[in-house]
């Protein structure tokens, strides 16, 4: 829990902190976990695997910038409408030139005797 300061309330050595509070903390403030793997034989490096980990809450998360899942597809419905309106033009763009090429190959089909 938070005091009305918005600082997070000390625990005591008496108390114990349940599941809840620590989750909110950790939301709250947000946890960043970070780490690199790196495999090397004879000082050549094959393999480097760098891990970052961030938890925290969706507004949180928007206030360090992190907002990706709302341009995924598969995640939001909106970007899902963009991705599908950016098909449906790219589609009637084609549609509309193969109608006008089309018309062109009739037009020079009617020219011959």
């Amino acid at each position: 829990m938070t005091t009305p300061s918005g600082l997070p309330r000390p625990y005591d050595d008496h108390s114990s902190a349940n599941l809840a509070d620590i989750l909110e903390r950790v939301l709250d403030k947000g946890v960043v976990i970070a780490g690199d793997i790196r495999i090397n034989l004879l000082d050549i490096e094959l393999l480097t695997i760098k891990l970052r980990l961030v938890v925290a809450s969706v507004d949180r998360a928007k206030e360090m910038g992190i907002d990706w899942w709302e341009q995924d597809p598969a995640l939001s419905s909106k970007a899902r409408h963009r991705e599908l309106g950016r098909e449906n033009d790219e589609l009637g763009r084609e549609n509309d030139e193969l109608r006008r090429r089309l018309a062109e190959l009739e037009a020079r089909q009617e020219e011959r005797p």
